[in-house]
């Protein structure tokens, strides 16, 4: 009966990780959502590599989320190259050796737990130029694709056959970075749009 709801739980995961891209697609064609092409190079790496550390630590369903997500983010890295943030800085191309550096580790670390460690601490690098780009431009990412994403990832963890920390601990971060990223936009969007409401008035006072 268990291993139903897991069923459940994983195909309403994948359906979930599905939809939440739909809007971030759209908002990249209209041109209002412009993403980091290293974040999502390094997302379409990290999850395919989670994806199968998944699937030999015995995730089943519940890691196939995970390649779901390798898939769309493979999507989104593209439409990201032409489409996405033109200003790469220092700082982007120091998080992105970083998280390639720690990507490539993941090869010589033949402890699951390790890898999955690695692939975590990578993942945080690689968000790191979404983040400094978010905070400056934060209506330029879709805030409704990271938020679905956190919603998404507590399911694909009640869907996992086997639940350990090498299974529990990749999802469980993802959707913390998801939140963090949410919160950060929502409150500088309201910080920027304060602001431009504080402008009007002293300028039409000049």
């Amino acid at each position: 009966m268990f291993y139903e709801y897991q069923i459940i739980f994983g195909i309403l995961a994948a359906t979930l990780g599905i939809v939440a891209f739909f809007p971030y697609f759209r908002d990249i064609f209209r041109g209002t959502t412009k993403p980091h092409v290293f974040t999502w190079f390094v997302w379409t790496l990290l999850t395919g590599i989670t994806f199968f550390i998944q699937l030999s630590e015995g995730g089943g369903i519940g890691a196939w989320v995970t390649g779901i997500e390798s898939l769309c983010c493979a999507g989104v890295a593209v439409f990201a190259y032409t489409r996405g943030e033109k200003k790469i800085t220092r700082f982007d191309w120091i998080c992105f050796g970083m998280a390639l550096l720690a990507t490539i580790s993941w090869l010589f670390a033949h402890q699951p737990l390790l890898a999955v460690v690695l692939v975590v601490c990578a993942d945080a690098l690689a968000f790191a130029p979404t983040f400094r780009k978010s905070y400056w431009k934060p209506n330029e990412e879709t805030a409704m694709n990271y938020a679905l994403g956190a919603a998404r990832w507590p399911l694909a963890i009640f869907a996992l056959q086997s639940l350990t920390l090498t299974t529990f601990l990749y999802p469980a971060a993802i959707a913390i970075f998801d939140m963090a990223l949410v919160a950060m936009l929502l409150i500088r969007r309201r910080q920027l749009a304060k602001r431009e409401r504080g402008d009007t008035p002293h300028e039409i006072g000049t």
